[in-house]
């Protein structure tokens, strides 16, 4: 697969010459699965839950089959150090508040799921980058006319980096989600809409 080359001019201005941003290879999913475990662990405080993240075990059923579904990596010196994944699937109430998903069309709505980027790697525009190579992968399928995606604010600068992307539908540290069965589950999920760059 070739490289985003407007990835590269966009990452070079922000010091990551040495990153290749692209979709993601079979040969990139251990890789990735490992950023994305980390991430789940260290940022998250509550690790892996088979119910909220099974897409990342099975990696190659959830991004790389599907034709309108992908993945993308960042990778520097051969290694993964970044993910970002788009999935046709739209919100559904519940586990997600009516004030979301009234806002989105049943089998046309994008989402964007596994936007990481390793520690040591942040701050270089990589995640950035990413996530305009999946808004463009969105932008070229007739299919889609909404992108959703939802954060852990507990992840350092995601909800600011999400904010200047687009707008916040549902924010649950500030406002009671009643549709979650779980509410002794640690979430601080805040609920983004994005715009397609059509």
């Amino acid at each position: 697969m070739a490289c985003v080359s407007s990835l590269m001019t966009t990452t070079e201005t922000k010091g990551a010459a040495d990153y290749v941003l692209r979709q993601a290879e079979p040969g990139d999913v251990a890789q990735a699965r490992s950023v994305m475990l980390d991430t789940v662990y260290r940022d998250f405080g509550h690790g892996y839950l088979p119910r909220w993240h099974g897409d990342i075990i099975d990696l190659e059923s959830s991004y790389l089959a599907p034709e309108d579904n992908a993945l993308f990596v960042a990778v520097r010196d051969g290694r993964v150090v970044g993910t970002a994944g788009v999935r046709g699937q739209t919100p559904v109430s519940p586990p997600h508040p009516h004030e979301v998903t009234r806002h989105f069309e049943e089998g046309r709505t994008a989402s964007l799921y596994r936007v990481y980027v390793r520690p040591e790697h942040r701050r270089r525009g990589l995640a950035g980058g990413l996530v305009d190579a999946c808004l463009d992968f969105i932008a070229g399928r007739e299919r889609y006319t909404g992108v959703y995606l939802h954060t852990d604010a507990r992840t350092p600068g995601a909800v600011e980096f999400w904010s200047r992307r687009g707008a916040v539908l549902f924010d649950e540290r500030v406002a009671v989600n009643d549709m979650r069965d779980g509410s002794d589950e640690p979430f601080e999920t805040v609920h983004f809409r994005l715009r397609i760059p059509r």
